[in-house]
């Protein structure tokens, strides 16, 4: 299952989703998180030094090797340059699954607190005024484009805030994407534009409160995101220590909170993912960005790479086991 987080910036969002990882690897279960936000706070949120987060390995940085290893023998794809961060995977390109040993994730994952962490790499002066953020993230969208994950396999992933959320096809990657929201005007009005954006793509959006301090917070929230709201995050003395740099086991986190948690999980295990309408969207996306831009600075048509016949899901897996 695949899990996105968006939000306002500053809305607590990354807190949400290092909280939500932390639950999931609490109780056991396999999870692979992927900090894309353009401010790479994930990793220290789980509880990791910043001098830790520094010298994390990046997505970003090893654009060549995933494109090269996700490329295979695919006949479409006559060379890594043609490769676009949404080529979809057709007849033998490489398919990759969470927690198998491959040598992407040998060079851009650690295994930290019982998860698998990447993250696609800070924006940094270098790359002010002459590149695109979305370039460090392309490489997540690629990888996740590639990636068949099963039932009982949780794929998180924190996204950068704001709009930019939905600036590619990214966004229609994920069975449920939670939008964490304050209490607040400027909150809301993300989640109606974020609303207005996923509509159209059949994007499963649900609204987790958060900074909640009273009984009024909850009945703002309740009147202008409706069923939307899935629950809500109190202020956390837990949280606060974590910031502090004194990271707690997750079972210390207060009881209500635990039951938000409690209630995302249920609500990512009750989807279930189409992947014919995962593959048809993810094409949607690479045609749109092939004719756009794609093909011009390629020098040659990446429609082309589109494979008619090709369909993403768990028995392609099975038959590469």
């Amino acid at each position: 299952m695949k899990i996105a987080f968006v939000g306002k910036g500053g809305s607590g969002k990354t807190t949400l989703a290092s909280l939500f990882t932390a639950y999931l690897a609490g109780g056991g279960k396999p999870v692979l998180a992927i900090d894309a936000d353009i401010n790479q706070h994930l990793a220290v949120a789980l509880g990791a030094s910043e001098e830790e987060a520094i010298a994390w390995p990046t997505l970003g940085d090893n654009m060549g090797l995933i494109k090269e290893y996700l490329r295979g023998d695919n006949p479409r794809i006559a060379d890594t340059a043609s490769m676009i961060k949404t080529t979809p995977p057709g007849r033998g390109s490489r398919l990759v699954r969470p927690f198998e040993d491959n040598p992407i994730f040998q060079a851009c994952f650690r295994d930290f607190g019982g998860v698998r962490l990447g993250v696609t790499g800070q924006f940094d002066e270098d790359d002010l005024g002459v590149a695109c953020y979305h370039s460090k993230v392309g490489a997540a969208e690629l990888l996740l484009n590639h990636m068949i994950d099963d039932a009982g396999e949780y794929v998180v992933m924190d996204m950068t805030a704001g709009a930019d959320a939905f600036a590619s096809g990214l966004f229609t990657r994920f069975d449920v994407t939670f939008l964490v929201c304050e209490p607040t005007v400027r909150s809301v009005g993300v989640y109606r534009q974020y609303a207005d954006y996923a509509r159209d793509f059949g994007v499963r959006l649900v609204v987790v409160g958060n900074k909640v301090t009273e009984d009024e917070d909850i009945d703002f929230l309740r009147e202008e995101v409706g069923e939307a709201l899935l629950g809500w995050m109190e202020n956390s003395r837990h949280v606060r220590a974590a910031e502090r740099g004194r990271a707690r086991p997750i079972g210390e986190l207060e009881a209500h909170n635990l039951a938000t948690l409690c209630s995302m999980l249920a609500t990512v295990d009750s989807e279930q993912r189409d992947w014919a309408r995962y593959q048809r969207q993810g094409v949607e996306f690479h045609l749109r960005n092939a004719r756009a831009w794609g093909s011009g600075r390629a020098g040659e048509d990446l429609t082309a790479q589109v494979d008619p016949e090709f369909v993403l899901g768990p028995a392609l897996a099975r038959q590469d086991a």
